[in-house]
């Protein structure tokens, strides 16, 4: 995958819109649109450097898709997990512990 499809994943995974990511890290939303739309357009080190702030990444996972081994994002991780399993009513709670206990 390249940087728009990182770009664009990123977004979907975050929950976030164009909008609130160009307001997060100071790049117009019309920018923003581009590289999700263009084909094999990139950023300046600069610009990927914001984005990638802005949506608690790395550059490196913008560009290439690999994310660098980090304690932090491993964190955020479980985070989001447990924010989306608190959400869920009982029974979906428990479908999801017998889930995770049969793996």
């Amino acid at each position: 995958m390249g940087f728009k499809e990182n770009l664009r994943a990123e977004l979907d995974y975050k929950g976030m819109l164009v909008k609130e990511l160009a307001k997060k890290s100071g790049i117009k939303k019309q920018t923003i649109d581009n590289y999700l739309s263009a084909h094999n357009s990139m950023p300046s080190a600069e610009t990927a450097v914001k984005l990638a702030r802005a949506l608690e990444t790395s550059v490196e996972f913008l560009v290439s898709g690999k994310a660098p081994s980090s304690p932090k994002k491993a964190k955020r991780d479980q985070e989001i997990l447990l924010e989306n399993y608190q959400r869920l009513a009982p029974q979906k709670k428990k479908l999801i512990l017998d889930l995770i206990q049969t793996l």
